[in-house]
């Protein structure tokens, strides 16, 4: 499998972009092709410290940088020779399979999009993100890519990440759930009503509406919302951790006697820190569009790199696009069926 890497998206690029490349180039030997995409001399300075060259990897030049800052559609028409858009060209070329970058997530969108085009039967990408729970880990959808949905685009999302949840984390039957305001079925706005009604007319395993209470109950293994909610709960999600985080530290620093049990207890610490860290899950990835596309935190460390071209990798090898395109044809020739299978309606005599 071949990937083309964004070596210059993010706010620690290209030395942690290079240096997760190469570890994941040491982990996984099916990968066979690496192409680091950005300014040449720099990427080749970052390599070098890492000593022998690597027949693995292939530097690209790229002339420009898409920044934080600027504006996706402007930067995606006006900087054409950036290393996103030139990563994502090796994509729509055939020579690369996958595109993996840390950089600005609304040109990588909009980028995609435009340049790769959305599967046969998906109307809309969906950015799918993973968020461990007590005693699952669920798949978030839409996290940021679209949005003004229709109903019929989260039902697209849901098989998505119904298909996500079982190639890539397993799970047998996924349960999908609608995020609501209440759980019962009449709870929600026009958007949610509607997708609720044609999710049960799906294949996926539909347990119902899912509120922000029971997020983390495990009471579903897909959540599926529009992309402002859903980038919403994200980030109220990672603030809370990062809030968690600080309290816990200020009050074991409040007297001896704790900081000597927070000692005692540093395994405990440690493996809760792996358990919450973004950087174990690889970022986020842009469902529905013909070609693999892995969104990496913006200050994504070397380990955040590595894992997100793992996640890349893991979604060619089990051909996850194929598999998407016959679960959406397989929905709409049912939904074409039941539409043909009603009685005619009879005119009032």
């Amino acid at each position: 499998m071949k990937l083309a890497i964004d070596a210059m998206g993010g706010d620690f690029a290209p030395q942690n972009i290079v240096a997760g490349a190469v570890a994941a180039l040491h982990d996984n030997s099916r990968i066979t092709k690496l192409y680091l995409v950005g300014d040449q001399p720099r990427v080749e300075a970052e390599l070098r410290k890492f000593g022998a060259s690597n027949n693995r990897i292939d530097l690209v030049h790229a002339s420009e940088v898409i920044e934080m800052d600027d504006s996706p559609v402007q930067a995606v028409r006006r900087k054409k020779d950036s290393s996103m858009c030139r990563a994502i060209d090796l994509v729509k070329s055939g020579e690369a399979d996958a595109i993996v970058s840390a950089g600005n997530t609304g040109a990588l969108l909009t980028a995609a999009h435009l340049k790769l085009r959305t599967l046969e039967g998906v109307d809309r990408p969906g950015l799918a993100v993973i968020i461990p729970a007590p005693k699952n880990i669920f798949v978030l959808l839409d996290a940021g890519a679209n949005l003004e949905p229709h109903a019929s685009n989260l039902v697209q999302y849901a098989i998505m990440g119904s298909l996500y949840s079982k190639q890539i984390l397993g799970y047998k039957q996924p349960r999908v759930a609608l995020l609501s305001t209440g759980t019962e079925d009449m709870k929600g706005n026009e958007l949610t009503l509607e997708a609720h009604r044609l999710l049960k007319q799906t294949d996926v395993n539909f347990v119902g509406n899912i509120d922000g209470h029971d997020l983390f109950s495990n009471r579903a293994d897909v959540i599926v919302t529009d992309a402002f909610v859903g980038n919403a709960v994200l980030k109220a999600c990672e603030s809370t951790a990062r809030l968690v985080g600080y309290w816990l530290k200020q009050e074991l620093k409040k007297n001896p006697l704790r900081m000597l049990g927070a000692v005692l207890a540093a395994g405990a610490f440690k493996a809760l820190k792996r358990k919450a860290d973004p950087d174990e899950y690889g970022g986020a990835v842009l469902l529905g569009i013909n070609g693999i596309c892995v969104k990496a935190h913006g200050a994504s460390s070397p380990n955040a790199a590595k894992n997100a071209i793992r996640v890349a990798a893991e979604f060619i090898e089990c051909q996850f696009n194929e598999h998407l395109v016959e679960e959406t044809r397989k929905f709409h020739d049912k939904v074409q069926q039941n539409t043909f299978a009603q009685p005619p309606i009879e005119a009032a005599s």
